[in-house]
């Protein structure tokens, strides 16, 4: 099982999570390429943190939305979002290389990502975009989405990523970050359904339907109150429980 984890969002003066803590922890890390988050030094800064303890690095894409940190919908045209996201991979893998490292993986952010679960115009973009700089990419992302389905036509390799710390709809899909009760934050509730996901496939929606799935990937968030406390506690009872904890990419 991969852990993977949401780093360098910080931009100028303002801090978004404790990505040196979160290093130790993860197998993957999805670098903000300076557009809902993070700049060119923070990106440097991650890339350099993740290649010195042998994480795989992805680039997580967003909107161009700093002020609201990519979590608003946008109605981006195929054009606008296609350069987005060819601008987006091309920076992060400019900076990557500078370091030694290289971009393994990609992963949408936020209201992108949301979006791409069912608009395949969205998705689209992202899928040509991505193909465009490199046929081979692999995209991580939400199982039954549009967008992996587009990317596996692509021929891109698709890999599932599950959360322990998001709610879920009935449906599988995620509840939107910004309603109420989006995130989960008990540490003990995030340990149990980090268990329950790696071991049974398997989680509990806001209803108590149980959903079942295919994760390859466990996004530890490391931006929410007590996120790294959790983070510990999860790849701890991961690796008790005989789960082995490495990279998909």
């Amino acid at each position: 099982m991969d852990l993977n984890a949401d780093l360098g969002e910080s931009f100028g003066s303002w801090t978004m999570g404790d990505d040196a803590a979160m290093f130790p922890l993860v197998t993957s890390a999805s670098v903000a390429c300076g557009v809902h988050g993070g700049d060119p030094v923070t990106m440097l800064d991650t890339c350099r943190g993740a290649y010195e303890f042998d994480v795989k690095v992805g680039a997580h894409l967003g909107y161009p939305d700093l002020g609201g940190f990519g979590l608003r919908a946008m109605d981006m045209t195929f054009d606008d979002l296609f350069g987005s996201v060819l601008y987006q991979l091309g920076a992060l893998d400019g900076v990557a290389h500078a370091v030694g490292a290289s971009v393994d993986y990609v992963k949408l952010h936020g209201g992108l990502y949301d979006r791409t679960v069912h608009d395949a115009e969205q998705a689209s973009a992202v899928v040509a975009a991505v193909q465009a700089y490199d046929p081979g990419l692999p995209i991580l992302g939400l199982e039954g989405s549009v967008l992996l389905a587009l990317a596996r036509e692509a021929g891109h390799p698709v890999f599932h990523e599950a959360f322990a710390d998001r709610a879920y709809l009935p449906d599988g899909t995620l509840v939107p970050r910004l309603e109420e009760e989006s995130v989960i934050e008990d540490p003990d509730e995030i340990v149990e359904r980090a268990l329950r996901l790696a071991l049974k496939g398997e989680v509990l929606a806001v209803d108590g339907t149980v959903v079942r799935l295919t994760p390859h990937s466990l996004c530890l968030h490391g931006d929410t109150p007590g996120a790294v406390a959790a983070a510990t506690a999860v790849r701890a009872a991961l690796e008790q429980a005989g789960v082995e904890l490495e990279s998909f990419a």
